[in-house]
């Protein structure tokens, strides 16, 4: 009993004297209230800019790849060597999702508020897809409590990594160390947290918020499924506690589970904000038309259904959902997505013209090298036979294009997203 009181007398010693060593560094005066939150500011602004170097890389080319990633290690370590590793995590989160997923989902709900003629004819259910049928304050009261719950969010992660470092004395949640990770090892991990985030996602889904008769299914229902159809921000619309069980605890998981470097977790915050912004936007047109397509209608018939009673597709990619029998009658998956998509864009036959293109390319150069040594042979006064190589479907190849005949026959292009229910 004596050390159990020591024990605690210790900890509260320890806790008083961290306290008042944190309060020394809180500003007394305005000059120094200016001076931190320009400071915070700044170091806010700096955050995220060798993660978009590190997204640019493949699109801007105007020095050599290694050049490239030299510059982007040089930022990176210098960013770590001058941030408390919790900023840089947290900051690092918040600059990620504000710029892949609140700021183009508020602009989104603005141009649909803003132009709703322009908006209604793109939208996958029309008229009934569009956010200004709930009218002004609800728009308002939607896109408030989803910058909140993104903002939560943020803060319990902090949190999470405060109590593990200053108390607990743990390692951080995260790596956030100088080495940078090899493309191949936050491929590996990014793969990974998807999987592991979609089974997460969708056991939650299906059992806490829709099929077990609980506050939490109640909340949904109430909250998120209030909405008829989705558009981009209703993502992060939800109950807080129902927000953060289906939405962030799958995401954060296997960040945890695989302690993902920093940067590896920016990046596959990245995405999945790329996703719930696309999969919920109500847009016919997105960026993919093989994945997102699929996914953003999956969505859209679980809102439908959801009003009916008869709730289905509770995951995005729809494998579960087939899996488990729980996929909805009109929808797709990923695979029916992918065999579409081939059908559409003729994938097989490009693999194979791919695949001979290749294989002839290799034969010229073998022409070529033979051409070469008959040039050297005829200086030194030999006389070889002289060869010519021609594939053996060149001559059908060209007489199609003097003919201007295909065999292939022509296809319409889909919209990148079809009705598949009409709402109530």
């Amino acid at each position: 009993m004596a050390s159990i009181v020591q024990s605690l007398r210790d900890n509260a010693l320890y806790f008083n004297g961290y306290m008042q060593g944190r309060s020394y560094g809180f500003p007394t005066s305005l000059s120094q209230l200016y001076g931190t939150l320009m400071s915070r500011v700044t170091s806010f602004i700096s955050l995220p800019l060798p993660l978009l170097s590190f997204l640019a890389l493949p699109v801007f080319g105007g020095t050599s790849t290694s050049i490239n990633l030299l510059l982007f290690w040089a930022t990176w370590s210098s960013l770590i060597l001058t941030h408390d590793p919790l900023n840089v995590e947290a900051y690092g989160t918040l600059a990620v999702r504000l710029l892949f997923f609140l700021l183009p989902a508020l602009a989104s709900l603005g141009f649909d508020a803003a132009l709703p003629g322009a908006s209604k004819g793109i939208k996958a259910y029309g008229g009934k897809h569009m956010p200004s049928s709930l009218g002004r304050e609800r728009m308002l009261k939607i896109a408030g409590i989803a910058t909140l719950n993104v903002l939560l969010a943020i803060a319990l992660q902090a949190a999470l990594e405060v109590l593990t470092t200053d108390f607990l004395h743990a390692r951080s949640i995260l790596k956030v160390t100088s080495m940078v990770p090899l493309p191949w090892n936050i491929a590996k991990d990014v793969l990974k947290g998807l999987a592991v985030r979609g089974v997460v996602h969708y056991l939650v889904h299906r059992y806490l918020l829709h099929n077990y008769d609980s506050p939490l299914k109640t909340w949904h229902l109430q909250w998120q499924h209030s909405v008829r159809l989705p558009f981009s921000i209703v993502a992060a619309y939800d109950h807080p506690v129902c927000y953060l069980l289906a939405v962030w605890v799958p995401a954060f998981l296997p960040a945890y589970l695989f302690r993902f470097h920093v940067l590896t977790w920016h990046i596959f915050v990245a995405l999945i904000s790329l996703e719930d912004l696309f999969i919920n936007s109500g847009y016919a047109v997105l960026p993919s038309s093989i994945i997102l397509a699929g996914m953003a209608r999956r969505t859209d018939a679980h809102f439908v259904t959801a009003k009916r009673g008869d709730v289905c597709n509770f995951g995005h990619t729809g494998l579960l959902d087939l899996v488990f029998g729980t996929a909805c009658k009109d929808t797709t998956t990923l695979a029916g997505d992918l065999e579409e998509e081939n059908e559409v864009h003729h994938l097989g036959e490009r693999a194979r013209k791919g695949a001979r293109g290749a294989i002839r390319g290799l034969k010229d150069r073998g022409d070529n090298k033979s051409a070469q040594e008959t040039a050297d042979a005829d200086a030194d006064g030999e006389d070889p036979e002289d060869q010519e190589y021609l594939p053996a479907d060149a001559s059908e190849a060209r007489g199609n294009q003097a003919s201007g005949s295909d065999t292939r026959s022509p296809v319409k292009r889909r919209s990148g997203r079809t009705k598949t229910q009409q709402a109530n």
